[in-house]
């Protein structure tokens, strides 16, 4: 068969198939003839509506139905809306709305890490703890310094170990002497305390 045949053969067996469909569903050709025409009728005239007039009846419709009621900035100003472009806008925001750490580049990294060493290292116990941390500071900065892959300068500077180590020693001193309270007066046993009263 050539094109105009095929085309022919094609509607005979759509026209087939809907008939079964009719007939399967219970209702009559001629209620399916008005349904059909009632369906296209109602997309002609959805086809003369603009998109303006779909957008504002769509609008208007949710607004009735409540779905615009408790936003999140309703009545509050929507932020970062004056602000310039920025490409990295929404990794920023991630970063932000999930509190993630370690990723940027290493200048932001090490300034970051630098502000919380002191602490990080008040939690070591032992002075060898503190020295390997530092060595591995010190070499993360050096590194930073030699590469080229652009980003912002790398402004930390290392840490001197040996004056880092007394610094350590010398905070921990300080907080032993004010945890470490005066020695009670030891309590004496109940039966020499019953043997003094008589």
């Amino acid at each position: 068969m050539s094109g105009g045949g095929g085309s022919a053969f094609r509607r005979r067996v759509e026209r087939a198939a809907e008939l079964r469909s009719i007939r399967a569903s219970g209702s009559t050709v001629q209620e399916n003839d008005e349904l059909s025409a009632a369906e296209e009728e109602l997309r002609q005239k959805r086809a003369k509506v603009d998109d303006a007039a779909k957008a504002e009846y769509l609008i208007r419709d949710a607004m009735a139905q409540g779905k615009f009621d408790n936003l999140k900035y309703a009545g509050k100003p929507i932020p970062g809306l004056g602000e310039v472009y920025d490409p990295d806008w929404w990794v920023k925001g991630l970063l932000q709305r999930e509190n993630l750490t370690g990723l940027g580049p290493a200048a932001i990294l090490l300034r970051t890490e630098d502000a919380g060493l002191d602490a990080r290292l008040d939690a070591q116990f032992t002075e060898k703890q503190v020295r390997d941390i530092l060595a591995d500071f010190n070499a993360r900065v050096v590194d930073a310094r030699r590469q080229l892959q652009g980003g912002p300068p790398v402004i930390t500077k290392t840490r001197d170990v040996d004056a880092e180590v007394a610094r350590w020693r010398d905070r921990r001193a300080a907080r032993a002497a004010v945890v470490a309270p005066a020695e009670p007066e030891p309590q004496r046993p109940w039966w020499r305390r019953l043997w003094k009263r008589g």
